[in-house]
């Protein structure tokens, strides 16, 4: 497979979606979730006292939530905005088949009702829609509720995250 570097040219093609997301709300089958996103490193650091919580860089986002796709994926302004650190570079396939190197950032925290996940992220090209994949929904045991459309917490466990390690 080529690779193809990132560029604005690209960044038509990560966009999943063209409209604006509805939380909540199923639109042509896809599903939108509120999610808060918090600088890692800036969590550790206030909680060793070098920071204060009003100085810890975080931001809610509507996010497409895309079973299908692996991990978390942010844009670049998200990525300027949280402060976030370049960490790797890896290949990524798109939904088109295309290729893609894309930067890997982090630690990102990733929280949404009572659950909570620190993962990195993926940045897409341009101001695109951020995405939710599989693994963080999976390790805050979070589900996409089909018939409204919606993500939720998992109602087999609605009070703590459960795992099974077998």
């Amino acid at each position: 497979m080529k690779l193809v570097p990132v560029s604005a040219a690209n960044a038509q093609r990560c966009s999943l979606a063209n409209e604006g997301p509805v939380v909540g709300e199923n639109k042509r089958g896809l599903v939108y979730a509120s999610i808060e996103l918090i600088n890692s490193d800036d969590l550790a650091l206030q909680r060793r006292g070098y920071m204060s919580e009003d100085q810890v860089r975080r931001m809610t986002v509507e996010t497409l939530v895309d079973s299908g796709a692996e991990s978390l994926a942010i844009n670049e302004t998200i990525k300027v905005q949280l402060g976030l650190q370049g960490i790797d570079t890896r290949a990524a396939q798109l939904a088109d088949r295309t290729m893609l190197q894309l930067e890997i950032v982090g630690p990102v925290d990733i929280r949404f009702a009572n659950r909570s996940t620190t993962t990195r992220a993926m940045v897409l090209p341009g101001n695109v829609e951020p995405l939710l994949g599989a693994i963080p929904m999976e390790d805050m045991d979070v589900i996409i509720e089909p018939r409204q459309g919606r993500l939720i917490v998992n109602p087999e466990h609605p009070y703590m995250v459960q795992h099974s390690l077998k």
